[in-house]
């Protein structure tokens, strides 16, 4: 009996791992092409492990040498894309962040309203939010460009950041409530009778009970908006761009620099790798909240 759990054991683990490096392999992949050079891309058999590594394509799509100086400062890459890919790594990271923070921050406050407090056509009202959800980017898409035309507000961070944190809303809003509803009444009510207000029930109380929830909440605001590409494609124009719109830039009529986009997609796993690392303290407690009934 003990060698027959032992033995599943042994499997289970072997099958776990096996699992994992079936997803894993395609970003490994993706990793191998950004170190290697055009005529290894194409290799047939592909070259999976042995290869000679270069760094060539993180010096053309970011404009820096070996010695981390300043290289040629070409505008084209021969595969089409623009060389100053540093400041759009700038602009998806102002714009993911402050957008999850604003998202985040009025799901909180909608969220707990939601959960505590009855009102003629609530249920009808969480239904609405669910189904704004549920409409495509690119059915607004144009009526936004115009609004955002009379406003002033296209090609700015503004535009870019109230827009993502509106497309996020309705899932932030729908995630902080059923963290809400799984965090028992009686606990409000107790510090309303020793006479705290609903606000301060909400700050000091409720609030340290869901960080879990607001964390995991903000990962996946966070990558939402990180890879957003149809608002950005469609309200910025010169200036602004983010990495999922300026990646499409590699791809031309004449080719497609796939060196080059691997290198600027490596580089763009970092800050979203940051991010999740920063909250993952809160993030199992977030996605576990709630599994179990007292």
């Amino acid at each position: 009996m003990v060698v027959r759990s032992r033995s599943s054991r042994i499997l289970r683990t072997v099958a776990g791992w096996a699992v994992v490096a079936l997803f894993a392999f395609p970003l490994y992949y993706w990793l191998t092409v950004a170190f290697k050079d055009g005529n290894e891309i194409f290799n047939w058999p592909p070259k999976i492990f042995s290869f000679s590594p270069t760094v060539k394509n993180f010096e053309e799509v970011f404009g820096i040498s070996l010695g981390f100086g300043f290289g040629e400062q070409r505008e084209v890459l021969p595969g089409g894309g623009n060389w100053r890919m540093g400041p759009r790594l700038w602009d998806s990271i102002v714009i993911a962040v402050l957008s999850t923070a604003l998202a985040v921050t009025i799901a909180t406050l909608a969220s707990y309203a939601l959960s505590r407090m009855h009102f003629r056509g609530r249920h009808h009202f969480v239904s609405w939010v669910l189904s704004t959800r549920m409409m495509p980017p690119v059915a607004v898409a144009i009526p936004v460009f115009f609004i955002y035309k009379d406003l002033s507000l296209l090609d700015t961070y503004t535009g870019v950041i109230l827009i993502h944190a509106l497309m996020n809303l309705p899932l932030a809003v729908l995630l902080m409530k059923s963290f809400f509803d799984d965090i028992p009444r009686e606990i409000d009510e107790s510090a309303m009778v020793d006479g705290a207000s609903r606000w301060l029930i909400f700050r000091r109380i409720v609030l340290p009970m869901v960080k879990g929830g607001i964390a995991a909440t903000a990962v996946l605001c966070f990558i939402f908006s990180w890879t957003e590409f149809q608002f950005v494609l469609t309200l910025t124009q010169t200036g602004l761009k983010t990495v999922p719109v300026v990646s499409s830039t590699f791809v031309t009529s004449t080719g497609t620099a796939w060196g080059n986009m691997a290198a600027l997609g490596a580089a763009a796993m970092i800050p979203a790798f940051l991010f999740i690392l920063l909250v993952q303290k809160h993030l199992v407690r977030g996605l576990t909240l709630g599994s179990v009934k007292q």
